[in-house]
């Protein structure tokens, strides 16, 4: 089954779910503000996509946070520790595939690929 994990008001988060309805996508849902991040999925998730890439640094809770605590995210580490404290800098969706294949983001075309594979 697909898992989606993130935040149920973020726009990205609300499209990408309606996408996989639109195309009769059973997938399950992990709300980061009621159940946090998920401790022992984390490691994986910067194993396979980098902090680079989950860090949302556009984003207001990134640019709210004081120097020290972004520096501190500059490794996987302190990174590993701001995304747990801080689930709403984590890029959204971060998508569980049903292979297995973890990516974040929404892209329909990139989805639909991923689907027809």
């Amino acid at each position: 089954m697909i898992i989606v994990y993130g935040i149920p008001n973020c726009d990205t988060m609300k499209k990408a779910r309606a996408w996989l309805t639109a195309q009769a996508q059973a997938h399950g849902f992990h709300d980061f503000k009621k159940s946090g991040v998920p401790d022992d999925l984390l490691p994986k998730w910067v194993a396979t996509l980098g902090t680079a890439r989950l860090i949302n640094r556009q984003g207001t809770t990134w640019r709210k946070l004081d120097a020290s605590a972004q520096a501190a995210a500059s490794d996987d580490a302190g990174a590993m520790v701001l995304m747990a404290a801080q689930p709403s800098v984590i890029k959204r969706p971060v998508v569980e595939w049903s292979d297995g294949e973890v990516t974040v983001g929404f892209d329909a075309a990139s989805w639909a690929r991923k689907l027809q594979a």
